[in-house]
């Protein structure tokens, strides 16, 4: 079977990128604020946890923009950990997506509150009877608590924090291991996942795709900070070696660029080969966790 992953994921991000769009209305109030968040959701990014969401769902049913609602919430709080991750007080980028961050554009204060509204109104969108209504309460309910625990101190927040205290310090394997899982890895985790509860996965099948999402996971964050050290600013669209500026806790710094390239080839086959009950369903979820391993930005 020819399939093309770059036509797949060219198509579906537009699918988001328009949903996206419809989402806040230009003549919003507060102006600045609700300029912010669309500067920030309009930046660019390859929508890759909306599209894994879509993925997943897609591996049992047809048409992945039944969802898009729910893909739309995932890019909204992958956004405001962007801005949020951005500031001063945090990594303090200037670049993000090849565009100047958004509190560089539009002030501190400004891009905190543009973080909080991402969040909140992606619980407001999916809680929303007019956008979600066609869904049980059971299923939606169980919706919220995946975002919730992807985005929150079990999750990335909780990552987040790790990542923060580990600066400037020596740390062990344990740990970063502890920072990949869930600062990056726990978000698209539970973009898998919630993908199959909306297609009415059963329990064994949504084990294997949680297997899938956690292999994925890590392995995005560790070639990451391989390109942190290999790739460049232009093409990163963000300041190449402001890992190692911060002195964070990495794989690379951990156990070496050798290691840690193996150690993200290994879970990318694992992730592969827990895929295999699903057969020709699976094929974009492979294709994507192939890209993953293979990209430069």
């Amino acid at each position: 079977m020819n399939f093309d992953i770059k036509a797949y994921l060219k198509l579906r991000k537009a699918w988001v990128d328009k949903a996206l769009e419809g989402i806040f209305s230009p003549a919003s109030d507060p102006k600045p604020l609700f300029d912010a968040m669309r500067y920030s959701l309009e930046a660019g990014g390859k929508r890759i946890r909306p599209i894994l969401m879509m993925a997943a769902y897609e591996t049992f049913q047809e048409d992945g923009r039944d969802i898009l609602t729910f893909a739309c919430a995932m890019e909204m709080i992958h956004t405001y950990s962007l801005i949020h991750d951005d500031l001063p007080a945090m990594d303090n980028d200037d670049l993000r997506r090849g565009k100047p961050t958004c509190h560089k554009v539009f002030g501190d204060a400004m891009a905190i509150l543009a973080g909080d509204g991402l969040l909140t109104e992606a619980f407001n969108i999916i809680s929303d009877d007019t956008r979600t209504g066609k869904w049980p309460p059971d299923i939606r309910l169980s919706v919220v608590h995946e975002l919730a625990s992807g985005a929150g101190v079990g999750g990335m927040v909780g990552g987040q924090a790790m990542d923060i205290l580990s600066e400037h310090k020596e740390v062990g394997i344990d740990t970063v291991k502890f920072i990949h899982t869930h600062k990056t890895g726990a978000l698209i985790r539970a973009a898998v996942r919630i993908g199959a509860i909306l297609a009415a996965a059963t329990d064994v099948d949504l084990g294997t795709l949680t297997r899938y999402g956690e292999s994925i996971g890590t392995a995005f964050q560790i070639v990451d900070d391989i390109l942190d050290i290999e790739g460049d600013t232009e093409t990163l669209g963000k300041a190449a070696g402001a890992d190692d500026k911060l002195e964070k806790a990495t794989y690379p710094h951990v156990v070496g660029l050798k290691a840690s390239k193996n150690e993200a080839k290994s879970l990318i086959q694992t992730a592969k080969t827990a895929l295999e009950p699903f057969g020709e369903r699976a094929i974009p979820l492979k294709g994507i966790a192939d890209l993953i391993l293979e990209r430069n930005t």
